[in-house]
């Protein structure tokens, strides 16, 4: 029976007093967690890389979709449930957060927590996260693939001329798949996160270029541009059921919220909450901009991709629409490591009872810590990140429309990773502890009810839509 009792007789320099870390360690996951049998390893992650990987993937295409939402419900009802959206996704990650200071030594996981929390359910929650992370990868393949002849021909025609078209092999979204995926996959094997911050700083800098194309596109119109429809501050209109998924599912970046604090330098509770709220402060005001500058240009003609609205003959939209590809390109691989990951967990979690009449129990406790972490050989990191890659390749390469699967996965992963598991875990955790706050208890508990609400509520909508078909 895992013990709930936390104290802070023993704590570890890099945790908080409040996080009762260093009795944890023994208490919950035995003594290959202790300094005395297992090395202390340090992270090396900075504060500006931490928050830029964050951002970097909570940030994504999605971003094009924010003014149709505020299109399908008005000014002032748009912006403030972008601001409670990011509020409740700010709130899933400090209480991940809090869960994360409960297991071993820069050793935190969903299937770390899930351990401590419900041990039988481990592989499950992984699965889901893995499934979720492959789709959205995927995703991004199919994007990249779609846009790329687009972005070649408005270049080519606006370097050479109108009258001339680019090379054939240019237009061929399968050749560029090829392209970007030999390109992405040096990126795919690196095995840890903050290996990935350069590629996010010139991500985060493409997504400054967008927010620069829709103010500037509203005070300076473009040649040819679309003149604005009507303009509401409050008009919930039908399809504002449509689009709501859009604003609720804006923040998830949970799945990388663990390697993050396993390798941030000194990850005190201060220094991570300062992440947290840059990174959903910084998509929350991308969001906010790109929104309402979008709606105000546009009014009730505004599209799900508003980059598309926008002339193409101009070449300061052309090298926008290429700054999504870059933005989408560098956004793959911070989905496919926390699938990795959680893959991992998934196909060698039996690994410990297979060899278990060969050890002695320190053995297996060591094993257990280890599987229970972000590391593993590097057998096993090659050959996941393979299978991932060349999976991914291979549905996008088939496949150009993702819409249907993918309203399945985020209305059920995105809910779930980043609503229900944070409330359920830290409930969980907490609610025998007489040393943590009840209020915060049982706001966890009511964070998870509402992922259980927003779960059925877009879940049923997605199934009534493939009905109506």
């Amino acid at each position: 029976m895992v013990s709930t009792n936390y104290g802070a007789a023993h704590a570890h320099p890099d945790y908080d007093d409040a996080a009762g870390a260093g009795s944890e360690h023994s208490a919950l996951l035995g003594a290959a967690a202790t300094p005395s049998t297992r090395p202390q390893k340090e992270g090396h992650a900075t504060i500006l890389s931490s928050v830029s990987n964050l951002a970097n993937t909570i940030i994504g295409s999605g971003m094009l979709s924010f003014a149709l939402a505020m299109a399908s419900c008005g000014i002032i009802p748009g912006v403030l449930l972008c601001i409670f959206s990011g509020s409740v996704g700010a709130f899933g990650l400090y209480l991940l957060s809090l869960c994360a200071r409960r297991t071993a030594h820069r050793r935190s996981s969903f299937f770390a927590v899930s351990q401590l929390t419900y041990p039988r359910a481990a592989t499950f929650f992984d699965a889901a996260i893995a499934i979720k992370c492959f789709g959205v990868s995927t995703s991004y393949l199919i994007i990249i693939k779609s846009l790329m002849p687009n972005v070649v021909a408005s270049l080519y025609h606006d370097l050479t001329g109108p009258d001339t078209n680019p090379p054939d092999w240019t237009q061929s979204p399968r050749t560029w798949l090829l392209i970007f995926i030999l390109l992405l996959a040096p990126l795919c094997f690196l095995r840890h996160l903050n290996s990935l911050r350069h590629t996010s700083y010139v991500a985060m800098f493409t997504v400054f270029y967008l927010v620069l194309i829709v103010v500037t596109c509203y005070f300076a119109p473009l040649k040819g541009q679309t003149p604005p429809g009507e303009i509401h501050y409050v008009h919930f209109s039908s399809s504002f059921v449509s689009t709501f998924p859009v604003q609720v599912f804006a923040f998830t970046c949970a799945q990388n919220l663990f390697p993050i604090y396993n390798e941030l330098a000194s990850n005190t509770q201060q220094r991570m909450n300062l992440i947290i709220a840059s990174s959903i402060g910084g998509a929350a005001l991308t969001y906010e901009v790109i929104a309402v500058f979008g709606y105000l240009t546009f009014g009730s003609k505004v599209t799900a991709n508003i980059i598309e609205m926008y002339p193409a003959t101009s070449l300061f939209i052309a090298v926008g629409q290429l700054a999504i590809v870059i933005l989408v390109l560098f956004s793959y691989p911070l989905q496919v490591h926390p699938c990795r990951n959680c893959l991992d967990k998934v196909v060698f979690h039996h690994a410990p009872h297979e060899v278990k009449q060969n050890t002695n129990d320190e053995d297996d406790e060591a094993y257990d810590d280890d599987h229970a972490s972000h590391e593993m050989s590097q057998a096993r990191h090659v050959g996941l990140t393979t299978v991932i890659v060349l999976a991914g390749f291979a549905v996008a390469y088939f496949v150009d429309d993702l819409r249907l699967v993918l309203s399945f996965v985020g209305s059920t992963g995105s809910t779930t990773i980043s609503l229900i598991l944070p409330g359920l875990f830290y409930w969980k955790l907490t609610k025998d502890d007489p040393s943590t706050s009840r209020v915060l208890n049982r706001s966890a508990f009511a964070l998870m009810l509402y992922g259980i609400c927003i779960f059925v509520f877009c879940l049923s909508y997605n199934i009534y839509e493939v009905v109506k078909r």
